[in-house]
């Protein structure tokens, strides 16, 4: 069965649903009024979704208060991107297991509306798994939120419509959530597929400057994945990192404290990569040398398997692979050993 098949299509039908009645505009009209508080709700939500769900609660890369943290956690969760311990969760995992076959949404292996949208409605992916976010399940409070996901958004959508009637619920909240809802999931689809690397990860994160725009710096993908615990995502001085900028604000208030950026060794390159990310790129390395299907007769088979190719041979299409890296004889000589292992394996699968 594909992951495509695992798709519990009833559960599709409410996020279907607020993209249509969004189409209501044509009846309710659009005022002034509305645009602004789609505006704002964006931004604020967009907000708490990066500095909440995923630098804070997925993360943990900074200290904030119990009464802040469940702030945080209904801010966010009022964009209707499930609960604070499913978003958590399912994110931790997919740090663990980037682009892998067991991403839970991975371009690579997926596809691109998949890893958009698709996997969210997975019957695999429908439950969340508190093992994996016991730091968090452990506050009621937040309990409470997950039990009920959708409180949040529906009093949101209250308060939009008793500001500007229809248009402020259509065009104020609807257009809103619309909006939150594609840029958010464009860090899960296109910044695995668009962008430019810096760092070896081990995975297809990529930094982008437009997606960073309209994430508030989630776009720097890249760098996220090279340090994820890094409350500043943007590295580097220019690269835009507003979610950051608006927490080092918060943290002069005394609402947040305690950061964790990543160090000067990683931000400048100069750090080694830990084993399981030299193993990754080395799989990735290794795997462009294994383009030959084979001959017709077992002779043929042999010779071709004999085939290996040079150390230099492997560095020179890992330079043009990756980013520049401390690391890059690692994962040269890893490769190196993978290649000579396939080569062996297969040789006696033919004998």
């Amino acid at each position: 069965m594909s992951e495509q098949d695992d798709i519990l299509y009833p559960s599709i039908g409410p996020f279907i649903l607020v993209h249509v009645a969004g189409l209501a505009v044509v009846w309710t009209g659009v005022t002034e009024k509305a645009i602004t508080l789609c505006i704002i709700l964006y931004f604020i939500r967009m907000f708490a979704i990066c500095a909440g769900y995923h630098r804070y609660f997925s993360h943990r890369s900074y200290s904030t208060s119990r009464a802040f943290q469940f702030a945080l956690a209904f801010l966010a969760q009022s964009s209707a991107q499930k609960s604070v311990l499913w978003w958590a969760a399912n994110h931790r995992h997919h740090h663990l297991h980037s682009d892998t076959e067991d991403d839970v949404h991975s371009p690579r292996h997926s596809g691109f509306w998949y890893a958009h949208f698709g996997w969210i409605f997975s019957a695999k992916n429908d439950k969340v798994d508190l093992s994996k976010v016991p730091d968090l399940a452990r506050f009621p409070e937040l309990r409470l939120l997950h039990r009920f996901e959708k409180a949040p958004a529906a009093a949101l959508a209250l308060v939009a419509f008793s500001l500007d009637g229809w248009s402020g619920l259509v065009v104020g909240f609807l257009w809103s959530t619309v909006l939150l809802y594609h840029a958010t999931f464009c860090i899960n689809s296109l910044a695995h597929m668009h962008g430019r690397k810096r760092y070896v990860t081990g995975d297809d994160s990529r930094n982008n400057w437009l997606l960073a725009l309209i994430t508030l710096g989630e776009g720097w993908h890249n760098n996220h994945h090279a340090y994820p615990s890094s409350v500043r995502q943007g590295f580097q001085w220019w690269e835009f990192d507003p979610t950051f900028y608006l927490l080092a604000l918060l943290r002069c208030t005394g609402l947040v404290w305690d950061f964790k950026c990543a160090p000067m060794s990683v931000v400048h390159n100069r750090r080694r990569l830990g084993a399981k990310t030299i193993e990754r790129a080395a799989a990735e390395l290794a795997l462009t040398f294994h383009t030959v299907s084979g001959g017709s007769t077992k002779a043929e088979n042999d010779a071709l398997t004999l085939l290996v190719p040079t150390r230099d041979e492997i560095y020179c299409r890992a330079v043009g692979m990756f980013p520049q890296s401390p690391s890059m004889d690692a994962i040269v000589e890893r490769a190196y050993g993978m290649i000579l292992d396939a080569g062996h394996t297969r040789s006696a699968v033919l004998i």
